[in-house]
């Protein structure tokens, strides 16, 4: 079994900083990329960022590139999101999502989430 736990979200103000953090655990498990997706209230799930251990790709959805960060360390099953200039449109449920060679990213192991507030 596959254990995905994110921790890092808060009460921010437009403009600061939060850095996110994931850790997937599981005996045989390893992971092939690692992301994030959020989820505003009334709204869709949507992607966010990953990466891709075995190319060292990362990937972000516009809406974020040039402010969001990720990160991580492949062989501890760790990702990292580092967000600046925070908008309050990046107000959501922030979920990681770690995946094997076999998945997409998407049909991964998620965590329970952590809510990331941007107060105006």
């Amino acid at each position: 079994q596959v254990q995905v736990v994110e921790s890092g979200g808060g009460l921010v103000q437009a403009g600061g900083s939060l850095r996110l953090s994931c850790a997937a655990s599981g005996r045989t498990f390893s992971s092939y990329a690692m992301g994030w997706f959020r989820q505003a209230p009334g709204k869709e799930r949507e992607f966010v960022a990953a990466i891709t251990w075995s190319r060292g790709t990362t990937r972000y959805v516009e809406s974020v590139k040039g402010r969001f960060t990720i990160s991580g360390d492949s062989a501890e099953n760790m990702v990292y999101l580092q967000m600046n200039s925070l908008k309050p449109e990046d107000t959501a449920v922030y979920y990681c999502v770690a995946a094997n060679v076999y998945t997409s990213l998407s049909s991964g192991y998620w965590g329970q989430g952590t809510q990331v507030t941007v107060s105006s």
